[in-house]
């Protein structure tokens, strides 16, 4: 990063932070993940400091969280005062894929995927389709609310395909 010596622990406390926040925005994954330990590579990246701060990382961005893998061409945080306003994963396409506690993976990916902790908010944008053992749905825009469980697709005036897997049967059938 460029900062001085100083500010380097702040910085990587509020990226940590941010990302941490963003793995607990998949309500869907695996619980054990939040305490797990974060790393995060990329090509570069660069963090401003003060009231307002922003760290942003480019070139083939990694970040990885116990089983949560977000891969995304670039990463950028946003906070205002004390509070993370945004964590804005942008590429052709951001990819995430977690584990969930009943084992099976949700795999979500966009053109730009965005977390807003304060509303509570996570939006996928731009071709995006989100994949689970129980189903699929795909579109263009999909705003899931974190605080009320509501998932809001489509209204746009483009198509949003939603696909519902049958119910797993058990060995005797019923």
């Amino acid at each position: 990063m460029n900062l001085p010596r100083a500010l380097k622990p702040q910085a990587a406390t509020l990226v940590l932070a941010a990302l941490a926040l963003l793995a607990s925005a998949t309500a869907l994954g695996k619980s054990s993940d939040r305490n797990q330990p974060m790393t995060i590579d990329s090509g570069a990246s660069e963090c401003s400091q003060g009231g307002n701060m922003q760290c942003v990382f480019t070139g083939n961005v990694e970040i990885v969280q116990g089983s949560l893998r977000i891969n995304a061409a670039r990463a950028e945080i946003i906070q205002r005062g004390e509070q993370i306003e945004q964590v804005i994963l942008t590429g052709k396409q951001a990819t995430m894929q977690q584990d969930m506690d009943d084992g099976s993976t949700m795999n979500a990916r966009a053109d730009r995927i965005v977390y807003e902790p304060k509303k509570e908010l996570l939006t996928l944008t731009g071709n995006y389709q989100v994949e689970s053992p129980r189903g699929s749905n795909s579109g263009q825009r999909m705003v899931y609310n974190m605080a009320s469980g509501q998932m809001q697709s489509g209204g746009d005036g483009t198509r949003v395909r939603t696909v519902i897997q049958p119910r797993a049967q058990n060995k005797e059938g019923s």
